[in-house]
């Protein structure tokens, strides 16, 4: 039974997703950015980073819709991306 379960998603290949869905989306990057500051020099420069993974994995947890639209088109869990946000903010 166990190997019908989706391997665990891990940081990196989250923050990916979290970025793909923000690039087919503009209005949204846009928000992103004005929310981090980022300008696009600087994104583009932050990609790869963990700074970068961990701001868009936040960003995305603090706004359900967002999340829920991200998981569905990834077909991936809400609790597993959660579960991976908990690992990076081990104090909530």
């Amino acid at each position: 039974m166990d190997r019908l379960k989706p391997p665990p998603i891990d940081a990196n290949s989250l923050a990916d997703m979290c970025l793909g869905f923000l690039a087919e989306n503009p209005e949204e990057l846009g928000n992103f950015m004005a929310v981090t500051g980022y300008v696009p020099a600087a994104l583009r420069n932050a990609v790869g980073s963990d700074s970068l993974a961990r701001g868009l994995i936040d960003y995305f947890a603090s706004n359900e819709p967002l999340l829920l639209a991200l998981c569905a088109n990834q077909n991936l869990s809400p609790d597993s991306f959660m579960r991976v946000w908990a690992k990076l903010n081990p104090a909530g």
